[in-house]
């Protein structure tokens, strides 16, 4: 198995009444709640928490988009990934992803994932997000209905940037270029690995089958509310006759590691309730948009919906508190123990090689988000490595690999 660090950046300083106050902390909630000096320090503090993984050992440092909220203030990845290519050495840079629909040019993104692939040594793992709605079409204005056309000319563009010589010209209904011939190329060849991350859409099924990419799950609702999607996903994937390897399955999920069962609650219960109560907080009127989502994929997703209950949107909107979200699986908690259980039947039940570990959530401190991700690195990660030992990982990078190989040879001549 893999393990990658991963926190939405998120905006810790709130009034403690935020959530009565405002309806979502996406699109519209106000700029004077946000004060660029304290922003600064925050996003530093998520640059010293990625290099710290880093040190202690995690496969990946994944960075991602969004726009326009409290909840995650990452508007452009690939900034804080050019920090951590130059500041970590071995850990897999997966930036997932760039939202491809939004770029103009869209080669764009083919320049800077080249660029990032060549400072890192060939650890970028390339990430193309269709994006959510309230990032593509309520922030950045893209009308709902062109969003997958834009996505699919996009990663034409790209991957023929990367893999046909250039110059060449590109015709597309969307860009139209005389001259395609970016400067850098990737190291890794054809191509870096590709995930793309995914809520339960049919296309986007189609699309990573078809390419054999790895399907992201993010979804920070743990196993029994993601157990539909996930399963149908893989029932699709074997239909079609496509890549059943689980390390094209990421998937994310809170962990809370602390010495015992109870103290995990005392040092992570605050934190857990601000993120699900305050950043994760979307209004339901921006979180989807006519001609956003396929009627395909809206049936699909109706069908679901009994199967996966009410206990998702209770939990999304913030309406649980600690136990709830511990027993109904949101969030794993307790001692390394109790963890290392917990995270062994989702990963073998929901067929998930590349897990997204959330150990910094809502208004955490940077110290307990170290001390769980030391937790986590030297004493939940070794008691699960083996799973899925016997599969190829073709999705980890070039670079990351090679440090793998390295890091083995050393231990296994301390030994």
């Amino acid at each position: 198995m893999r393990f990658h660090w991963f926190a939405e950046a998120t905006y810790p300083h709130l009034p403690p009444d935020f959530a009565e106050r405002y309806h979502s902390a996406w699109v519209d909630v106000p700029q004077a709640l946000f004060e660029p000096e304290k922003g600064g320090e925050v996003l530093n503090g998520f640059l010293n928490m990625y290099e710290y993984a880093s040190e202690v050992g995690l496969d990946g440092l994944l960075v991602n988009e969004h726009h326009q909220t409290a909840g995650a203030m990452t508007p452009s990845p690939n900034l804080m990934a050019a920090a951590l290519a130059r500041t970590t050495k071995d850990a897999a840079i997966a930036v997932i992803g760039n939202s491809i629909a939004l770029y103009n040019p869209p080669i764009r993104v083919a320049e800077e994932y080249a660029h990032l692939d060549c400072v890192s040594g060939g650890r970028l793992i390339a990430g193309f997000v269709v994006g959510t709605p309230m990032d593509s079409s309520f922030s950045y204005g893209i009308p709902p209905a062109e969003i997958r056309d834009r996505f699919a000319e996009a990663h034409q563009l790209i991957r023929r940037a990367w893999e046909e010589p250039g110059p060449f010209v590109f015709n597309g209904k969307w860009t139209k270029l005389r001259y395609v011939n970016p400067w850098p190329q990737p190291i890794q060849k054809p191509h870096p690995p590709v995930w793309v991350p995914g809520g339960g859409s049919i296309e986007t099924w189609s699309f990573v089958t078809e390419n054999d990419y790895c399907y992201g799950h993010l979804s920070f609702s743990g196993l029994r509310s993601a157990r539909p999607v996930v399963d149908g996903y893989w029932e699709y994937v074997d239909s079609v006759g496509g890549n059943m390897n689980p390390n094209r399955m990421a998937f994310t999920q809170i962990i809370c590691v602390s010495e015992t069962d109870a103290q995990a609650e005392a040092e992570y219960k605050e934190a857990v309730e601000f993120f699900y109560r305050n950043t994760n907080k979307a209004s339901r009127g921006f979180t989807n948009a006519p001609g956003y989502t396929s009627k395909a994929s809206m049936r699909w997703q109706q069908e679901i919906a009994e199967k996966r209950g009410q206990d998702r949107n209770a939990a999304m909107q913030g309406e649980m508190g600690w136990k709830d979200y511990v027993d109904k699986g949101f969030v794993i908690a307790g001692s390394p123990a109790t963890v290392r259980d917990r995270l062994r039947e989702v990963v073998t039940e929901l067929r998930v090689g590349q897990l997204i570990a959330c150990l910094h959530m809502g208004n955490l401190s940077e110290e307990q988000a170290r001390k769980n991700t030391y937790l986590f690195a030297k004493e939940v990660m070794p008691g699960l490595k083996d799973i899925w030992s016997d599969w190829d990982d073709l999705w980890t990078p070039q670079g990351r690999r090679e440090a793998a190989a390295r890091e083995q040879a050393v231990s296994a001549a301390g030994h």
